[in-house]
């Protein structure tokens, strides 16, 4: 595929051969602004990203998950008009969990950050709140993203997971340190889905009856209390049972033992987002709670197992982009990126009408001129199929602003996010080391770390990796370097790898 002729060898090329303008930024108006539609290259490598492995996900390819309620507590119908938010309202769902880089028959417990999925079947839509047991991410921009999960999966050669690999996107996007940090620390080692927290992660626009508008973030906090493995226990526990989490929830709930969780979310007055010391946009960044502190919504209860893995677990299709009246997306690029990509890879992986399988149907009416294609089975019978029409079948027509919008000024460009008073990528992730975690914790961040160097990772990038923990936290990173210089860490199995 490789033509050592082109006259692009001083960069990328797109697939037609013209050279590409960024790898590393979409194209958005202003440096804060949405990304657009007519950004080809982004649109082609997130398609192509979308369709190279068929049929299991790409990320989050090994998990399951169970059927349940969400049931409304409290009274934030100031913040939200959505009718799952209302007081008292109870909602239909499903849960999806999962590990991001290990394929269908990796085990559970392998380091790992795990995928946090749920549908809400509403009585205004179906809306998917998709996201992980950690509230940041490891990239900013979705241009990035087909690029960061290649290199947690395998290399073109040998075919086997390389963290020299892993190290070297890492360290060569600072961004992702806030993210490595908490998969290097506990949280990277779930106990159970059970007992692990989940988190939006995105920053999401609310908007009440009244058409106020407020940016908020989700947190769900486990009732089981959070309980994790050391890396023997995982290692040990890969070893004899490679599907230990979802044995764990499927039969915890045939028990009886229904797993709850509380949600609770942050909210951010409208205004406010623009002058706020970090980008509150940012995907790898929290909104500290001294600042926003926790607003209690309701409670999560997962209470039936599937009757049939793939009809209802393997096809349960999630977007992003799937929202509801009273909810919208932000100027999150990650988030605006994902709203397309999700829905676009179930189109590749479940077909066109992913969206007719049972699992993934809404409980209400459905008036969608979405027409024909493979496996199309609900249908409109003779009505017409166009819109506008004189056959009587209606058709959406809102004209003017709208509800769920926000301003947005400035040149289309290819940058990153404009930094703010307090916008670093290390300085939440140091934060997290000295300030969160505990003497122990550190100390197992240190194990951990040089473990994970020790297992392959090589000159410059090793050098970086130090420089990167450093950056971190001098203290932890030159405890990082010694443990690795003098080889006394833990085995490489241990690590990032296969172990």
């Amino acid at each position: 595929m490789t033509d050592k002729k082109t006259k692009n060898a001083s960069g990328s090329t797109t697939g037609a051969g013209a050279p590409a303008p960024s790898d590393r930024n979409s194209l958005s108006v202003g440096a804060d602004g949405p990304i657009l539609l007519h950004d080809v290259h982004f649109l082609e490598q997130m398609a192509h990203f979308n369709r190279e492995k068929v049929p299991e996900r790409q990320p989050h390819a090994k998990g399951a998950g169970a059927f349940g309620v969400f049931e409304a507590t409290a009274d934030v119908s100031g913040y939200t008009k959505a009718a799952l938010f209302q007081p008292g309202a109870k909602t239909e769902m499903l849960a999806r969990f999962s590990t991001v880089a290990g394929e269908m028959g990796s085990p559970d417990t392998w380091r790992d950050v795990r995928g946090f999925s749920l549908k809400f079947y509403t009585d205004e839509g179906n809306y998917d709140l998709v996201g992980n047991n950690t509230p940041v991410f490891f990239v900013r921009d979705p241009m990035k993203f087909p690029h960061f999960i290649r290199s947690q999966k395998r290399l073109p050669d040998s075919g086997l997971r390389d963290n020299h690999m892993q190290w070297d996107f890492w360290t060569n996007n600072p961004e992702t340190a806030h993210q490595v940090t908490y998969l290097m620390g506990e949280r990277g080692l779930p106990r159970s889905w059970r007992q692990m927290n989940g988190y939006g992660s995105h920053t999401y626009l609310w908007i009440n009856a009244a058409g106020a508008k407020f940016w908020v973030k989700y947190h769900f906090h486990t009732e089981q209390g959070m309980a994790f493995f050391s890396n023997a226990e995982a290692a040990a526990m890969a070893g004899s049972d490679a599907d230990f989490h979802r044995r764990d929830l499927f039969e915890a709930i045939a028990r009886g033992e229904f797993p709850r969780w509380k949600l609770s979310v942050q909210v951010m007055p409208y205004a406010e987002a623009g002058k706020y010391r970090f980008n509150p946009f940012d995907l790898t960044k929290v909104w500290p709670h001294k600042d926003y502190p926790l607003i209690p919504v309701g409670s999560m209860t997962l209470n039936r197992n599937p009757e049939n893995f793939f009809a209802q677990i393997e096809q349960a299709a999630f977007s992003p982009g799937n929202t509801v009246p009273g909810i919208g997306l932000s100027p999150d690029k990650m988030l605006l990126g994902r709203a397309f990509a999700y829905a676009d890879a179930q189109r590749n992986r479940i077909g066109t009408n992913f969206h007719q399988l049972p699992v993934n149907q809404p409980k209400v009416p459905v008036n969608s001129y979405l027409f024909d294609g493979q496996m199309a089975y609900h249908h409109s019978g003779n009505a017409p199929v166009h819109a506008t029409n004189s056959g009587g079948r209606s058709w959406a027509d809102q004209t003017g602003p709208v509800a769920d919008g926000w301003e947005v000024d400035g040149a289309m460009v290819r940058s990153a996010y404009t930094l703010r008073a307090e916008d670093d990528d290390f300085g939440q992730a140091g934060t997290l080391v000295r300030k969160v975690f505990n003497d122990a914790q550190r100390d197992a961040l240190v194990d951990q770390v040089a473990g994970s160097l020790l297992g392959g990772v090589r000159s410059p990038v090793l050098e970086r990796a130090f420089e990167y923990w450093k950056n971190i936290d001098a203290a932890i990173g030159k405890r990082i370097e010694d443990k690795v210089r003098a080889g006394s860490a833990a085995a490489p199995a241990e690590g990032m790898g296969e172990g």
